[in-house]
């Protein structure tokens, strides 16, 4: 049975503006992520998988520029939907743990407080009912307002980068003569002029949509008020005589002067009052349970004094505990770990990826991975994905890119990792990325790439389809391609792999006896 997709992102496509140029830092890519499923992203640094995972988050830096695509969550594309709908999916639907724990965490606020923030900031439960009411018709009108806005923005980006190009040429192309340059800046103002009036046709377009948009909301405000009004008069109305029976028993034990019958009465009354509050709000008391809970959940010894201590008198491995716990509080139905073990020590490591594994399993999330390192990928994968220059280069099923790679950076990141196993020595991966202002014409590992063929350099391989999950954009897959095996310590490392992984099911078989 397929399992339901929470998750899909289409020809995400993103670059920067900076003083150098425009980067393109993401260039069409696309994957899906299905419930409780792992997908890791892997690939060097400035391949584009943090980016990718920021768009998911709504965090991208304002020089960024989002050229095309889709991220659709639950329906949405998170690409249109205004910065008051990324509050509500923002940490609540989607969560997410960054690679260094101390740059997350404030030094001088204790991490109870911490842990606790968002829970209390959100303390108000009849306030989160009459949101929860009206977020329908809140997002809808919101939405069309950010789909405006991204529309424009979109023209606006185009205008820009034309009107630089041409004052470029302005500037530097000393051949133009008079007229040239002045249909160049006559050119420049037409557009201007077209653009505004696009703009003003676009806020003339938007006020027919919305007009009814509101009209919606205010109606579903306006029932959204009687409806929290009623649980609220219903709550009182039901701790009322409770509170006056606990109140009586209280004064009666006072009087009688017995102190169990005192203590009991009074812890009878604290726990229907506490009740009585859990039904209309958060209390500080209900939210240090659950961060002491989670505390607990996320394997932090001692959590009643921890909660009190601040991020520096814990260690690396237990300070990204910390961050875990806070991402959890929420109970995010997607979390995103970028890289989040890459400050840590190979033991701590271990743990870290072990506990994040477990909560996965334990509370069905889906669940993101982003690295370089492809030993954390071996066991923390469903499925992988491989970045490079902005682009997936291969994807498939963790024994798929583990025992059948074919894209040749594949085969170089597993090259590149050490096995005491092998005897060969390991392969460096020559040159350096390459500078994405100017993407490279064809396969953009072509230039390190020591199976690169004249094609390579000339056009963009294709995602050539291996099997129903496998796929790989390289032109060795192609059917007139020359037979290219894959480099020694790869083979190698896959034939001791497979040994390892026979040896394991072997000693996890039963005896004949049991």
């Amino acid at each position: 049975m397929e399992k339901e997709k929470v998750l899909s992102v289409e020809n995400l496509t993103i670059s920067f503006r900076t003083d150098n140029g425009i980067v393109h830092a993401v260039r069409n890519v696309s994957f899906d992520l299905s419930r409780e499923e792992t997908l890791c992203i892997v690939g060097e640094s400035g391949s584009g998988k943090s980016v990718t995972s920021k768009a998911i988050m709504g965090i991208l830096a304002n020089n960024a520029i989002i050229e095309g695509g889709k991220i659709m969550f639950q329906g949405e594309n998170l690409l249109e939907v205004s910065e008051e709908e990324f509050h509500r999916i923002r940490g609540h639907k989607i969560g997410m743990i960054f690679q260094d724990p101390l740059s997350s965490l404030n030094p001088i606020v204790r991490i109870g407080k911490q842990i606790t923030e968002a829970m209390l900031i959100n303390s108000n439960k009849l306030k989160l009912m009459y949101n929860e009411i009206i977020s329908t018709e809140l997002v809808k009108y919101k939405n069309s307002f950010a789909k405006r806005n991204s529309i424009i923005k979109s023209e606006k980006n185009a205008l820009d980068s034309f009107i630089e190009a041409s004052n470029k040429k302005l500037n530097e192309d000393t051949t133009l003569s008079k007229e040239e340059k002045r249909k160049i800046r006559k050119e420049i103002n037409e557009k201007k002029k077209a653009f505004k009036a696009f703009k003003k046709a676009k806020y003339d377009e938007h006020k027919v949509i919305v007009a009814p948009l509101k009209e919606a909301l205010d109606k579903k405000k306006k029932e959204a008020k009687i409806e929290v009004k009623k649980y609220k008069k219903d709550v009182i109305e039901k701790y009322k005589p409770l509170k006056k029976e606990n109140t009586k028993s209280f004064l009666d034990a006072l009087k009688s002067r017995d102190k169990e019958k005192i203590k009991n009465a009074k812890e009878k009354y604290i726990l229907d009052r506490d009740a009585y509050l859990d039904q209309l709000k958060i209390t500080k008391k209900e939210a240090k349970r659950r961060a002491l809970q989670i505390m607990t959940e996320v394997g932090i010894p001692l959590p009643e004094k921890r909660f009190k201590q601040y991020p520096f008198e814990f260690s690396g491995g237990m300070r990204q505990r910390i961050v875990i716990a806070i991402a959890l509080t929420a109970a995010p139905e997607i979390l995103i770990c970028d890289e989040p073990t890459t400050a840590l020590d190979v033991t701590i490591q271990a743990q870290i990826l072990e506990l994040i594994k477990k909560i996965q399993k334990e509370r069905h999330i889906a669940c993101i991975f982003i690295t370089h390192d492809l030993g954390v990928v071996a066991n923390m994968a469903d499925r992988v994905a491989v970045m490079y220059a902005g682009k997936i280069v291969e994807c498939g099923t963790a024994e798929e890119i583990f025992y059948e790679p074919k894209h040749p950076y594949t085969w170089a990141l597993l090259a590149s990792i050490p096995d005491i196993d092998s005897k060969e020595r390991l392969e460096a991966i020559p040159g350096t990325p390459p500078d994405m202002i100017y993407p490279p014409k064809g396969d953009a590992f072509a230039l390190r790439s020591k199976y690169a063929m004249k094609i390579d350099f000339e056009q963009e391989p294709p995602m050539f389809k291996i099997s129903d999950t496998h796929y790989a954009a390289t032109w060795l897959l192609h059917p007139d391609a020359p037979k290219v095996k894959m480099p020694k310590i790869v083979e190698t490392r896959i034939k001791n792999a497979l040994k390892e992984s026979k040896v394991k099911k072997k000693e996890g078989a039963p005896n004949d006896g049991e």
